[in-house]
């Protein structure tokens, strides 16, 4: 196969993650909205800023190459957003086992609150660490779909796609100030354009096609032109912890528009069942880097490292493995309720570092 044409930042076979990691049980019931003043704001930040710095140093202990924050900071993963713009009504909703989960509706129109806001997650990342680091933001679409409601939301945006368009500019703006930070990778999660790979997805919209070419143009909006960052989408079928996966499909469907987004990495995952056929890869541009999602996230299982390693080398098969690095499946708890145990994170990354480095010796 022909190598990537454009160099890659990555080592080879590079061992990272996609974005958010578990929370400890202090640092839930820290973000818990409920909470919410209870201790003084420098005391707060003071919290985060230990409780990210811990989360620093657990990817660090574990070999991985390339880190987040874990997103430690956020009460979800696309929530930041009400963060970065006032303009949303912001409530909880207790689940099954009486925790707090935010959700956010746009209910005025956005004007700014605190821009920069996820590049201050970045400066953090870089300046307590010296492995290369990547920091997430949410795209447009997935924004829409999530945090606009056709009556609460019409005085402010009367259509969902209007809502998509306020959205490109601030995006826009984040990353640009991300970049300054000197983050080595800047990624858009777009679970929701990847939930098109499901027939029962696209049955519920008149025109399926027009949604995603919607999607991918308000992505390129954001990431035409912008140097000095690697830019990455993360696709995943959603990640609904212990009860799986919210869509089922192989990427073929999605492989026009894939090729269509200006980006220069794509994170995917590859360890789920439902995931179809990496000979899909073979379809991308031999220009992009691939982020292969070779470690479940969502089962209390261990894949062994064998597992792990014999997932990359069946990409392998497929494209060079200078485009290739290693990642789990999605973020290990896109929200800040999510129960997964820390430690069960990492081993997980434990285990993906060996086998990167026990692919690496096959290849030497």
């Amino acid at each position: 196969m022909t190598a990537t044409t454009s160099p890659s930042p990555f080592p080879p076979l590079a061992a990272g993650v996609v974005g958010s990691l578990p929370r400890p049980q202090f640092l839930r019931d820290l973000l818990d909205p409920r909470a919410e003043g209870q201790v003084p704001q420098d005391v707060y930040e003071k919290r985060l800023d230990a409780a990210t710095s811990y989360a620093i140093a657990m990817q660090e202990a574990a070999g991985l190459d390339l880190i987040s924050d874990g997103e430690w900071r956020r009460r979800s993963y696309i929530g930041v957003i009400s963060e970065v713009m006032h303009g949303f009504d912001s409530f909880t909703v207790d689940d099954e086992l009486g925790t707090a989960r935010p959700f956010h509706i746009v209910v005025e129109p956005m004007t700014p609150r605190r821009p920069g806001r996820i590049a201050e997650e970045a400066r953090f990342l870089v300046q307590h660490t010296d492995r290369m680091t990547k920091v997430c933001l949410p795209s447009p679409y997935l924004l829409g779909q999530r945090m606009w409601d056709p009556e609460r939301s019409r005085a402010a945006y009367p259509t969902r796609e209007a809502f998509m368009l306020a959205l490109v500019p601030v995006l826009r703006r984040e990353l640009e100030e991300v970049v300054k930070t000197g983050v080595t990778v800047a990624q858009f999660d777009d679970t929701h354009l990847c939930l098109f790979v499901d027939p029962q997805v696209r049955s519920r919209y008149e025109d399926p096609q027009r949604e995603i070419d919607l999607a991918v143009d308000l992505l390129n909006q954001i990431l035409s032109g912008v140097k000095g960052v690697t830019r990455a989408v993360h696709l995943c079928r959603g990640n609904a912890g212990r009860l799986g996966w919210k869509g089922t499909g192989g990427y073929e469907t999605l492989v026009p528009a894939m090729r269509r987004l200006d980006v220069d990495q794509y994170v995917l995952e590859y360890s789920i069942p439902v995931a179809g056929d990496m000979a899909v890869l073979r379809a991308l541009p031999e220009d992009r880097l691939i982020g292969l999602g070779c470690v479940d996230v969502r089962g209390e299982q261990l894949d062994t490292v064998e597992e792990i390693a014999a997932r990359v080398e069946e990409a392998r098969t497929h494209v060079d493995a200078a485009r290739l690095s290693l990642n789990p499946d999605c973020g290990f708890a896109p929200g800040s309720a999510a129960a997964i145990p820390i430690d069960e994170a990492y081993a997980k990354l434990q285990r993906e570092v060996q086998a990167a480095a026990l692919l690496r010796e096959r290849l030497s």
